[in-house]
C-alpha cells in the first residue's frame, strides 16, 4: 500500500508545488484588490476633509476666530494659518480623490492632518487623536505606493508609455 506524504499528493504533484500555486493566487487576489482598496482609502480621507474645509468656508468669522484662540499654529499669523488651512482642506482632497498628482495630494493633507493635531491636541480626546493618526496612516499608504490603478496618474502613465511605444525605431 502506497501512502502520500509531505513530497507527494493523490495527482503526484508535490505538496511545496500546490503551497507555491495557492499562495499565487492568493497574492493574485491582493494584486487585484489593491486598486480599490487605495481609491477606498482615498475617498475616505478626501471627503473628511473636503467637508471640514467647506464648514470652514461656510462659517469663515468662526474659522477666524478658532485660528485666533484655540489653534496655535506657531509660524504663522491666525488670518494667513486660517487661509492656508482652508485651502489645503478643500483643495487637496480634489487632488486626492481624483488621484492626480495623488502623491503630492496625501503629502500635503499629511502636513495639514500633523499641524492640525499638533496646534489642537492638547484639547482632543484620545478617539479624536485615533482619527488623525488613522487619516495619518492612510495618506501615508498613499504617498509611499502612489495611488493606484484607478487614478488619473496611473491613465497619464499608460499614456505616456504607449506615446514613447509609438515612437520606437522598430514599428513602422
Amino acid at each position: 500500500m502506497n501512502t502520500p506524504n509531505m513530497q507527494t499528493t493523490v495527482d503526484g504533484r508535490g505538496f511545496f508545488y500546490m503551497l507555491r500555486q495557492s499562495c499565487s493566487h492568493s497574492l493574485a487576489v491582493l494584486e487585484w484588490l489593491q486598486a480599490p482598496a487605495l481609491l477606498t482609502a482615498r475617498l475616505y480621507v478626501a471627503y473628511v476633509f473636503f467637508m471640514s474645509g467647506v464648514e470652514s468656508l461656510r462659517s469663515w468669522d468662526a474659522t477666524l476666530y478658532l485660528y485666533e484662540n484655540e489653534f496655535h499654529v506657531a509660524v504663522l499669523p491666525p488670518p494667513v494659518a486660517a487661509v492656508m488651512g482652508t485651502a489645503g482642506e478643500v483643495l487637496l482632497p480634489l487632488l486626492l480623490a481624483l488621484g492626480l498628482f495623488g502623491r503630492f495630494g496625501a503629502l500635503g493633507l499629511f502636513v495639514v492632518n500633523a499641524v492640525a493635531l499638533l496646534s489642537y491636541m492638547y484639547a482632543l480626546q484620545a478617539p479624536a487623536i485615533m482619527f488623525h493618526v488613522i487619516w495619518g496612516n492612510l495618506l501615508t499608504v498613499v504617498a509611499l505606493w502612489g495611488p493606484g490603478k484607478w487614478s488619473v496618474d496611473y491613465l497619464w502613465a499608460i499614456r505616456r508609455i504607449a506615446r514613447a511605444g509609438e515612437l520606437t525605431p522598430d514599428r513602422p
